[in-house]
């Protein structure tokens, strides 16, 4: 149990100074970019994937991209990992903070609807392009959809990890504690204490966070996201769902203005920093590779919307004298908003046949991303 305060004492201001005004720079570039950009769309469904990709890797635990695409479009080939619906836990959550007018997430509702501490969804009205983000119609069939679906696949995953489980028992393998095993859940239930831990105060450590919080308003806003996910970090506000904390750290970012028109990727920009300097003794050595994390992860979003413009740019030289029925244009639209699309998902969106399907992937170009026999996915260079 926690008993120091997280304080704000000590801060070597001078070292982090520099690396604020880097990462503020590269980060608002970024924001300029999409907001008037025509892949801006797709860009930030990408995003997404991406970053809940990258927030389980952190965690150790790998989950491939094409299979949460798949898992997030009903589309399985196999059953559903517990990693992979804690990666699509991480996609949903992201939309839903995006699909919210900017300050949502850090707002006494949003707070408690994020937490799990029963605050109610924001109403319609809230979901609008000035909020930016997914609308409010796709926002609620994709919620709707996703809890009957993820219910099933959750339930399968716990059955699989229990066996596995008594097999390395019975096989005289090394299993870990069950004090080990209690991040591998999402959902905690406060009344069991077998998967949650009863002397752990999520609420004292929420209230503790929000106090950082309220401490750093008046700080530059780059400086104030790198102390808040220390902090998240050096608290362990939440036993499960650790997740959580960038991403409302990149909604501050959001409300402040710094990534006005999209979320930022904070997981993806802190995979590509070394373990070592994540995990670093001093304080201030970790606030400067999380700043260099945010960096990274606006630096990453550049070069990824640049491809993404260029790819578009090629594609759309094929749709020249196409007849105005041409399911081209939509196929380009779902190429863009996907890292990768296959089949399935191609007839399902544009109502056409398989073969359909393959003919628009051949006049298209695109470029086949798996190398499976069985199972086909395509996307763009």
């Amino acid at each position: 149990m926690k008993t120091m305060a997280y304080t704000l004492d000590k801060l070597p201001l001078e070292t982090l100074i520099g690396p604020v005004a880097r990462a503020t720079e590269v980060l608002v570039r970024l924001d300029e970019r999409v907001a008037r950009s025509p892949v801006r769309d797709g860009f930030v469904e990408r995003q997404h994937f991406a970053d809940a990709v990258s927030a389980l890797w952190l965690e150790g635990e790998l989950v491939h991209l094409e299979d949460l695409v798949l898992h997030d479009a009903h589309m399985d080939i196999r059953t559903p990992t517990h990693e992979l619906t804690r990666a699509h836990a991480v996609l949903r959550t992201r939309r839903r903070i995006f699909a919210q007018k900017p300050d949502w997430a850090l707002s006494r509702d949003g707070f408690l609807a994020l937490t799990g501490r029963g605050g109610a969804m924001p109403a319609a009205g809230q979901k609008s392009r000035d909020g930016e983000g997914a609308g409010a119609s796709s926002f609620e069939a994709d919620d709707r959809d996703d809890a009957e679906a993820d219910r099933l696949a959750e339930e399968f995953a716990e059955i699989d990890a229990v066996l596995a489980r008594s097999s390395k028992i019975l096989s005289g393998s090394d299993v870990p504690g069950r004090k080990e095993e209690m991040s591998r859940h999402d959902r905690p239930e406060p009344q069991n204490g077998l998967i949650y831990d009863l002397d752990w105060n999520e609420e004292e450590r929420l209230a503790e966070w929000q106090a950082v919080l309220a401490e750093t308003r008046e700080w530059p806003s780059v400086l104030q996201a790198a102390i808040l996910l220390e902090a998240w970090s050096d608290i362990e506000v939440l036993q499960h769902a650790t997740w959580l904390g960038p991403l409302l750290v990149a909604a501050l970012l959001r409300q402040e203005g710094l990534a006005a028109h999209h979320l930022a990727c904070l997981h993806l920009g802190a995979k590509n920093i070394p373990r070592e300097r994540r995990r670093a003794r001093s304080r201030g050595d970790r606030l400067l590779a999380l700043l260099d994390a945010i960096h990274d992860a606006a630096v990453a979003g550049l070069k990824e919307h640049d491809r993404l413009v260029l790819a578009k740019s090629q594609m759309e030289r094929r749709l020249k004298q196409r007849r105005a029925s041409s399911k081209l244009p939509d196929l380009v639209e779902l190429v863009l908003s996907r890292p990768l699309v296959s089949t399935g998902m191609i007839q399902e969106r544009l109502k056409v046949t398989k073969q359909g399907a393959l003919n628009l992937i051949g006049e298209l170009g695109l470029r086949e991303m798996t190398g499976r026999g069985r199972f086909r996915a395509w996307g763009i260079v």
